[in-house]
């Protein structure tokens, strides 16, 4: 069936005269001729009103007269929950082409009328006298529509100074906006450079002891972890990884957490899991016992008092000072 369903469009595509845009949607209209139902630009792309909220106006309006429209009807035909529908009636009421009323019935029934209109842009111009219908072109007959008495009370006339009626005006269609006015959001292409991958960690000297320890942890990870089984080529690859952890004293428990903790599931590529993590989170070489100790801080020549005139002078040996060693060998 797809496949009949992809010839079937791409002879609509070949079919469809002029050039084709690179990029964006292509239109392939078929003329409708029973069943649609006219829905204006001015509600299908609605700068203020949500996604939900243009669905349910666009079903609302290609449902006929006197069907059911309440919150808990539509939570029952959409997948949508009460408080999604909920609010969606209420951006449409809020945008005029929703209008919900209480009304008193006879025998003391309250009954919620539901109004839609298709152009409330119209309404508020004026000139336009509006229709009551269904919304749904078909074939079938309009069905009837029956209506109980409601009670309204009577208008209080009031003064109205009179005024010549004017012809009624008609009202100009919405005129289309370019498309250049709203610039088409550019996504980046799939061909853009990606981040060279951080090359595998590799030890300062690969000893056949390492090798052996490492080859051993990497197969032995298929116990621990039932997804992380590897080939001897992966094997083979991931060896100097593990060996630089193995030479920063990295023991083979702490290397085993760090691999088969918190694995993906479903898990497609262990190798390359495995060589992120080895790469991503290989710890720094332990520091020497020399780097633990304190800075010793440079020897301070205490202060002595000079033995003549008794001022503080800096040296490691009581005696005078400068000025009194001065004196004295001027003195000599």
């Amino acid at each position: 069936m797809d496949t009949q369903h992809d010839n079937a469009l791409a002879h609509a595509l070949a079919a469809i005269p002029g050039p084709v845009p690179p990029s964006g949607v292509i239109h392939v209209v078929i003329p409708h001729t029973s069943r649609f139902t006219v829905v204006g630009n001015h509600l299908a792309q609605h700068a203020e009103l949500s996604l939900v909220a243009i669905g349910v106006g666009v079903h609302i309006q290609s449902l006929p007269a006197g069907t059911e429209v309440g919150i808990k009807t539509l939570t029952a035909r959409f997948p949508e929950g009460e408080v999604r529908i909920a609010c969606a009636l209420r951006e449409l009421e809020a945008h005029g082409y929703l209008r919900r009323t209480r009304v008193r019935l006879t025998r003391g029934r309250v009954a919620t009328r539901t109004v839609f209109c298709n152009q409330p842009g119209a309404v508020l111009r004026g000139g336009v006298v509006p229709v009551a219908g269904p919304a749904v072109r078909s074939a079938a007959p309009a069905p009837t529509l029956v209506r109980e008495d409601v009670h309204v009370p009577e208008p209080v006339p009031v003064a109205v100074p009179t005024a010549v009626p004017e012809e009624p005006r008609p009202v100009p269609e919405p005129v289309p906006v370019p498309e250049a006015a709203h610039p088409p959001v550019r996504l980046p292409l799939r061909t853009a450079p990606t981040q060279p991958r951080r090359p595998l960690p590799h030890p300062q000297a690969l000893t056949p002891e390492l090798r052996q320890a490492a080859s051993a942890l990497l197969a032995d990870l298929r116990r621990h972890a039932e997804g992380l089984v590897l080939s001897e080529q992966d094997v083979e690859e991931l060896v100097p990884g593990v060996a630089a952890w193995l030479e920063r004293d990295a023991t083979t428990d702490a290397i085993r957490r760090a691999l088969t903790a918190d694995l993906p599931k479903p898990l497609k590529h262990p190798a390359r899991l495995l060589r992120h993590r080895l790469t991503a989170l290989l710890p720094p070489p332990l520091p020497g016992v020399h780097e633990f100790a304190v800075p010793r801080r440079a020897a301070v020549t205490p202060f002595q008092t000079c033995d003549g005139c008794e001022r503080a002078f800096r040296s490691h040996e009581p005696g005078h000072c400068r000025d009194c060693r001065a004196q004295y060998w001027e003195a000599a």
